[in-house]
């Protein structure tokens, strides 16, 4: 597997691609390709920042000599009015990186914001916040970053680092029982590192799950939290706990109080709102 630094680098390789094409033609008709000059990003709006790293690398992917000067980092609060960063480049540079710039940090910084709010509610209970797989294409690895960035976990990256035993993984294998024989084989002969959660649907799916073990997690999914309290005493700390479905800001607590180890909301990513922030030329 490629190295997060790797996937970077090819992720802004692919995007500024995308975005100019044969030619930045604004910028080619009336800014010769030396000009030197200098912006801030503008912070419009708070929330918790994320995508500082990731702004200075793509502005020195297109140009390696840039000098970048960061007024905040990733993970502090921001406040409107505040400046995050000073770029000192040649204006072509600045102005083709700067909707890649712009596009990253406000999603990043969006997602961040969203999951702090989340990961704040938990802070007295010992249950973690994971997000999920509910992703943009081709840009999971930032989105994910903005989760970790913003005080929460990330569960697993893709298909490939974990087996995850969902509903039509069971339904199509004929049953719990055949599902987690047959991963647990394939785990003992092909990718002996990978571990193994299932899916349960009931209090009988549990039963059924503890019956068999071979298993690492037990995911409860759509259960009030009657019901993983009502699990958790059967599982009784054999295997790591993760509570899913239908659970939100206002019933987050309710959940976490039931001492369940983990619980993953797809929300932190897919319901987030992007952050308003704005880069602007600093003429002297």
């Amino acid at each position: 597997m490629q190295t997060y630094d790797e996937q970077l680098q090819h992720l802004i390789e692919q995007a500024l691609k995308e975005d100019i094409g044969n030619g930045d033609h604004s910028t080619l008709c009336c800014i010769p390709a030396s000009t030197r000059g200098k912006a801030i990003l503008k912070i419009k709006q708070g929330g918790i920042l994320a995508g500082m790293d990731v702004a200075e690398k793509i502005f020195r992917y297109k140009e390696p000599s840039i000098l970048f000067t960061p007024f905040k980092k990733d993970g502090a609060t921001m406040q409107p009015g505040e400046i995050a960063f000073e770029v000192t480049a040649t204006v072509p540079t600045i102005l083709q990186c700067e909707r890649l710039v712009l596009n990253t940090m406000q999603r990043m910084s969006g997602i961040a914001t969203l999951t702090h709010i989340y990961a704040d509610k938990l802070k007295n209970y010992k249950t973690n916040i994971l997000d999920t797989r509910k992703t943009t294409p081709n840009f999971r690895l930032l989105e994910k970053e903005a989760v970790r960035i913003g005080g929460g976990f990330n569960h697993r990256m893709g298909l490939y680092d974990m087996i995850m035993l969902k509903d039509n993984h069971i339904d199509y294998c004929g049953g719990i029982e055949q599902a987690i024989e047959r991963a647990y084989h394939y785990t003992q002969t092909l990718a002996p590192n990978l571990k193994i959660e299932v899916e349960t649907r009931s209090i009988e799916d549990v039963k059924r799950v503890l019956a068999v073990g071979k298993v690492h997690r037990i995911m409860l999914d759509n259960y009030t939290p009657a019901q993983i309290i009502e699990a958790l005493l059967l599982i009784n700390g054999q295997y790591e706990t993760e509570a899913s479905g239908g659970i939100n800001l206002e019933n987050l607590e309710s959940y976490a109080a039931t001492g369940v180890d983990y619980i993953s909301i797809g929300a932190l990513i897919h319901q987030a709102k992007s952050i308003d922030l704005s880069l602007k030329a600093v003429i002297d």
